[in-house]
């Protein structure tokens, strides 16, 4: 999975352009469902970042180790996890602040590496509340309504989105699209954010879909805003974080600085050979199958 490849932009400049798709195709009823549920997140509160600190359990095969995490992320600008662990300091950073956005990882030996450019376009976010408002602010978002449900033994609303690319054409359109794509489940009360599901992929088979899953709870009341304390991360079905918040900041005042990406990660080669569109700026960004 730390395997950079060219395959990608092989696949992608190999297919014709057919007519393009139509436009994003967004439901009314969606809309006003993720509109409540970001007022129930934020009532009275624009929220530009967020800082978060706690302990975290992390699972990755036969490794199992506890330690502190502090995730931050910023409208605009983008979002990075840092966790301190036994086995050694592991990192992650994605930089949203222009359109062709770029993430970065590294290891207990602290080299960065590049993150593969299609999953950056598909994790939603550690904050409900900043993936919501992008997804709302999107000129391009497809956001549809599928329904009430049970989900874990809780009465849900399910809602999808995904990004359009208008100019990008056939079958690379689909491809963007799908990767882009999110499942959202809405407290069917609350209208709080109880998971976000989508997928991942190996650095060099975008087509080929990782299940992942983050699931929200013990919201909290910080600044005005509900803040979920707990978030768990699993993927392909089995947990691969934990994460237990004691402490939540809303409005520090982050800069682009906490993003940057290391010239060693920026001096590798990514997946995709032609410029990125724009997309919403909080889907962002974990790589491998596991944030670290």
């Amino acid at each position: 999975m730390r395997t950079f490849s060219l395959l990608l932009s092989v696949l992608l400049l190999s297919f014709q352009s057919p007519p393009a798709p139509p436009p994003a195709a967004t439901n009314t009823q969606a809309v006003a469902a993720l509109q409540k549920a970001l007022a129930a997140l934020a009532p009275s509160v624009a929220i530009k970042d967020v800082t978060l600190s706690g302990a975290v359990r992390r699972i990755a095969g036969s490794d199992d180790e506890t330690g502190t995490v502090t995730i931050k992320g910023a409208q605009g600008l983008g979002s990075r996890m840092d966790l301190s662990l036994p086995s050694g300091p592991r990192t992650e950073v994605c930089n949203t602040s222009s359109v062709a956005f770029v993430g970065s990882w590294s290891g207990p030996d602290g080299a960065s590496h590049a993150a593969a450019y299609h999953n950056l376009l598909g994790d939603p976010g550690w904050s409900p509340a900043l993936t919501l408002a992008s997804l709302l602010s999107a000129p391009n978002a497809a956001i549809s309504y599928v329904g009430p449900e049970a989900r874990d033994g809780q009465s849900v609303l399910h809602l999808t989105a995904s990004q359009a690319f208008p100019s990008i054409t056939g079958d690379t359109a689909k491809l963007m699209q799908h990767l882009t794509q999110i499942d959202i489940f809405l407290d069917a009360t609350t209208s709080l954010p109880v998971a976000f599901a989508f997928n991942m992929h190996p650095d060099n088979a975008a087509n080929l879909d990782i299940p992942a899953e983050l699931r929200f709870s013990d919201y909290r009341l910080v600044s005005g805003t509900q803040i979920p304390f707990h978030i768990r991360k699993f993927v392909n079905n089995s947990l691969a974080l934990d994460l237990q918040f004691t402490s939540a900041t809303i409005n520090s005042g982050l800069s682009s600085a906490e993003f940057s990406i290391p010239a060693a990660a920026l001096a590798t080669p990514t997946d995709l050979s032609f410029p990125a569109p724009a997309i919403p700026t909080e889907i962002c960004c974990s790589r491998q199958t596991g944030p670290c």
